[in-house]
């Protein structure tokens, strides 16, 4: 949208100076103004780093400041971690890649895919909702974070962290080394807790308001979020010992496959607990016969907009032309997915790797074979 126009106010019936025409221009300016900042809601996300190409190493130098004033998206507070942690800006695009890609695979056959747009704000308008996707997408992508910082500090990729300190495990065997190297999930919590958290706790809307709401909102979805990768870890070891005897173990602290942390997440989304603002401003449980939710569950205040079709006031893109299963009566089935619309097939022609041989030593060599099969695509 290009709002980059003069007001010329031309009146049709009024005559010139009068005070229609002056409410007129006024409510022109008005109108654009607000259209203005519909555009910087929509582009101001700290997400976009997961497709800024600067983000690869050759494309900074420590200390150049320009690197922190071309990122799109960032709050002051995040420009300001930006330049004292440049080194972690690239892992941090990682996170926020990481998490968007774990989205697209959980809700590969929703209605809501989580698909992407092509411009800064990444997801459209439809993460100004504070709909039960919103608080999965602010959990999945502060999850992310923890998991690229984390891992990043292991392998000595960060300046400011190591190997995990992490405290020797209470139930591990007595004989069994604490040690190695592990993933740095302390110092991934904490760095994730400061900058992800920073663009929410910068804000400082009215007690009682919408604006507070959805402030309490993300941060909860996001602390939900990094608990989710700290209740996955666990211990890992390797054993040591004469052809492989296994006499000792040494053991640390590895973060679980992101997989794992987006099954988690996904089923916190599906007993996400609805939240309204009381008397007090603070969120309170919708539904009282529930149980009140933790900090380890989702939460949102707005219900979902209709995804069926595509909508620019609320960002859904709509199922039209969406692959669906003729066979399922899940969501990915073509009633459900269709919205009822109807369906349309053809024929598709797919390859696919066939007729593999395992040759010694060592490597699998396959075939590719093309077949036709039947497609469905929502109308």
């Amino acid at each position: 949208m290009n709002l980059a126009m003069g007001c010329v106010c031309r009146p049709v019936s009024w005559p010139p100076g009068s005070i229609l025409d002056s409410r007129h221009c006024v409510f022109a300016v008005t109108l654009v103004m607000l259209l203005m900042q519909v555009v910087v809601v929509e582009t101001n996300t700290w997400w976009s780093l997961a497709m800024n190409p600067l983000l690869i190493p050759e494309a900074y130098i420590i200390g150049a400041q320009p690197l922190c004033s071309q990122l799109v998206g960032l709050s002051p507070g995040q420009k300001k971690l930006c330049q004292l942690y440049q080194d972690h800006m690239q892992y941090i695009g990682e996170g926020a890649k990481t998490g968007i890609r774990e989205c697209q695979y959980q809700f590969r056959h929703r209605r809501w895919n989580c698909s992407t747009v092509d411009n800064s704000s990444v997801f459209g308008r439809v993460m100004q909702i504070g709909s039960r996707e919103t608080a999965f997408m602010y959990a999945i992508s502060a999850a992310g974070v923890v998991n690229a910082v984390s891992r990043a500090c292991r392998e000595g990729e960060l300046n400011s962290c190591g190997c995990s300190r992490a405290a020797r495990p209470k139930d591990l065997p007595r004989d069994w080394l604490w040690g190695g190297c592990g993933d740095n999930l302390d110092y991934g919590c904490r760095f994730s807790k400061q900058f992800v958290d920073a663009r929410e706790r910068e804000k400082t809307p009215l007690k009682g308001t919408y604006e507070s709401a959805r402030k309490m909102m993300n941060l909860h979805n996001n602390e939900a979020g990094r608990r989710a990768v700290s209740e996955l870890a666990h211990a890992s070891c390797k054993c040591h010992g004469v052809s492989g005897s296994c006499s000792l173990k040494t053991c640390w602290l590895q973060l679980a496959d992101f997989r794992k942390v987006g099954d988690l997440l996904k089923e916190k989304y599906d007993s996400a607990a609805a939240m309204k603002l009381n008397s007090r401003g603070r969120l309170v449980q919708m539904h009282s016969k529930f149980n009140a939710p933790t900090g380890d569950d989702l939460v949102y205040i707005d219900p979902s907009p209709d995804y069926c079709l595509k909508n620019q006031s609320t960002g859904s893109l709509g199922t039209v032309g969406r692959l669906c299963n003729k066979t399922s009566e899940g969501m990915d089935g073509c009633e459900l997915m269709c919205c009822g619309r109807g369906y349309d097939q053809f024929k598709a022609e797919i390859v696919e790797r066939c007729h593999c041989k395992f040759h010694w030593c060592c490597y699998v060599k396959c075939k590719r074979c093309s077949k036709t099969v039947d497609q469905f695509v929502c109308k």
